[in-house]
C-alpha cells in the first residue's frame, strides 16, 4: 500500500475535523471502507451490541469503543470520533435536538462508539464493475427508506429496517447482487429489488432520509439494508442521551475495502 493511498482515509478525516468538509461523504478516499456511528452510554452498550449481532444486514460491526474512548485503534490513526466526522446528529429522549460539526462540547465519559459497515464501501466496488451509482452521478445523498419490515428486537431495541436505494436496469442488478454479496462487512447483497410498495414504501421519489435521484424508464430499484437502521431502533427506545452520524455524513476509515470481501 502506497503512502498516498494510507493517508487518503486521514486527509478525509481531518478535513471534517477542520470544517472543510461538512458535506456527505460518498465517493471520498475511494478503497477506504467507511463506517456508521451509534454513540450510547454504557449503560445501553450491551443491548445495542446484541441488537447488532441479531440484525447483521443493517448492522454489520466494524468496531466498538471502550467507554469514554472516542478513538478505535484498529478504525485508523489519529483517529478522532468527537470531530472527524462532517455531520452528527445529537439525540435525547428519542428526539433530535442538534446536527453539530463536532460533538467535542457534548462528550461523556460514559459513551461507548459503534462503528457500523456502509453501503458507501461497497459502492467501489459496483463502479469498478461498470455498475453506475446514480446519486454519484447526480452528486446527491443516496437516498433512504423506512420499510414495513421490522428488525429484531433486542433489550430496548427495535424497530424498522431501513434501506438505501439504487436505481439500475435488471442486467446491473443482477451484477450488483454478485458483488455485493461477497461483501457481508458492508451490508453485502440487497434485501429487496423491484416494487418498493412490497417493503411499505409509499413513494420512492419522497425519502426518509437522503435525496431523491432520478429512476429512468426500463430501471429497477435495488434496496440495501442501510446503517441508518440503528437511528430509528435509538428513536424508538428513547435512550436519554445518544448521537449518530448525519446520514450520508460517515467516518472514512483506514481499512481496506478489498479486504472485507469473501
Amino acid at each position: 500500500m502506497s503512502n498516498d493511498f494510507a493517508t487518503a482515509a486521514h486527509a478525509v478525516r481531518l478535513d471534517a475535523r477542520t470544517r472543510r468538509l461538512t458535506g456527505p461523504t460518498a465517493n471520498l478516499a475511494p478503497g477506504h471502507v467507511q463506517a456508521n456511528l451509534a454513540i450510547l452510554p454504557k449503560s445501553l452498550a450491551y443491548d445495542f451490541l446484541l441488537f447488532c449481532q441479531r440484525n447483521p444486514k443493517p448492522c454489520p460491526l466494524l468496531g466498538v469503543s471502550d467507554p469514554g474512548d472516542y478513538m478505535i485503534g484498529p478504525l485508523g490513526h489519529d483517529l478522532d470520533i468527537r470531530s472527524d466526522v462532517p455531520r452528527y446528529r445529537v439525540w435525547r429522549e428519542g428526539h433530535l435536538v442538534d446536527e453539530p460539526e463536532d460533538i467535542e462540547t457534548v462528550w461523556r465519559d460514559d459513551l461507548v462508539t459503534f462503528a457500523i459497515g456502509c453501503s458507501f464501501s461497497f459502492e467501489e466496488a459496483l463502479l469498478a464493475a461498470g455498475v453506475p451509482v446514480r446519486h454519484i452521478e447526480e452528486n446527491t445523498n443516496v437516498p433512504m427508506y423506512r420499510t414495513s419490515l421490522q428488525t429484531n428486537p433486542a433489550g430496548v431495541f427495535s424497530g424498522p429496517l431501513v434501506v438505501s436505494m439504487r436505481p439500475m436496469t435488471p442486467a446491473d442488478a443482477i451484477r450488483a447482487v454478485q458483488i455485493t454479496g461477497r461483501l457481508p462487512s458492508v451490508h453485502g447483497a440487497p434485501v429487496h429489488i423491484g416494487d418498493p410498495g412490497d417493503i411499505g414504501i409509499a413513494d420512492i421519489a419522497k425519502p426518509d432520509y437522503g435525496d431523491a435521484v432520478t429512476v429512468r424508464e426500463g430501471e429497477i430499484p435495488v434496496f440495501w439494508a442501510c446503517g441508518v437502521t440503528p437511528q430509528a431502533a435509538i428513536v424508538r427506545a428513547k435512550p436519554e442521551f445518544s448521537i449518530t452520524h448525519a446520514p450520508g455524513h460517515m467516518l472514512v476509515t483506514d481499512l481496506v475495502n478489498a479486504d472485507l470481501a469473501v
